[in-house]
């Protein structure tokens, strides 16, 4: 997720929760799901095992990402749940990710807040395309942005060597005029 710089992190709001900008202290609550085995399995890198390695990632110490990450928490308070970022590829097409902290699979987070989002990108910002590049083997994952109205445009084998081997990737894509907020 390498691309242009992008604007400044708008907190968005959903029926349940608060997705705002990461702050200090978030890397406690996004520990769990960063240092999982399962969590990370289709990440393209393996799981961290050092929390200040894990804290420069995280908050782009190399500052050569140029995406925007949100963290979302329940309104009714509590840590956050649920991390999700976008960066920009090219003019107007934004490429997303996400990671949920284990323990709040099957709620509906992850689409509720990426809905979000994705609903910001297109109608506040302007953008005309986002994708999103997934293992084809995580199954969660690619079932989500089929239910959020993307298509599966292509796969790509062996696109990535990360902890697990050589990867395959689906790539996900939803254009603005398509995009029906969930």
């Amino acid at each position: 997720m390498h691309g242009v710089a992008m604007t400044k992190t708008p907190a968005l709001a959903t029926p349940r929760f608060t997705c705002r900008p990461l702050q200090r202290g978030d890397e406690r609550a996004l520990w769990p799901a960063f240092s999982s085995d399962e969590a990370m399995r289709y990440w393209g890198r393996g799981p961290f095992d050092d929390r200040d390695e894990f804290r420069d990632y995280l908050f782009d110490k190399g500052g050569t990402w140029g995406g925007r990450t949100w963290v979302c928490e329940p309104k009714e308070g509590g840590a956050p749940v649920f991390r999700m970022v976008a960066s920009r590829a090219v003019e107007q097409v934004a490429e997303i990710g996400y990671i949920l902290v284990p323990g709040n699979e099957g709620r509906g987070i992850a689409r509720e807040c990426l809905t979000a989002l994705i609903t910001h990108l297109f109608r506040t910002e302007g953008y005309h395309r986002i994708f999103a590049d997934v293992d084809p083997r995580n199954r969660r994952s690619n079932a989500l942005l089929e239910r959020l109205g993307f298509t599966r445009e292509g796969h790509l084998r062996h696109t990535m060597k990360t902890h697990i081997g050589w990867c395959d990737t689906a790539l996900w894509g939803l254009l603005s005029d398509e995009w029906n907020e969930g």
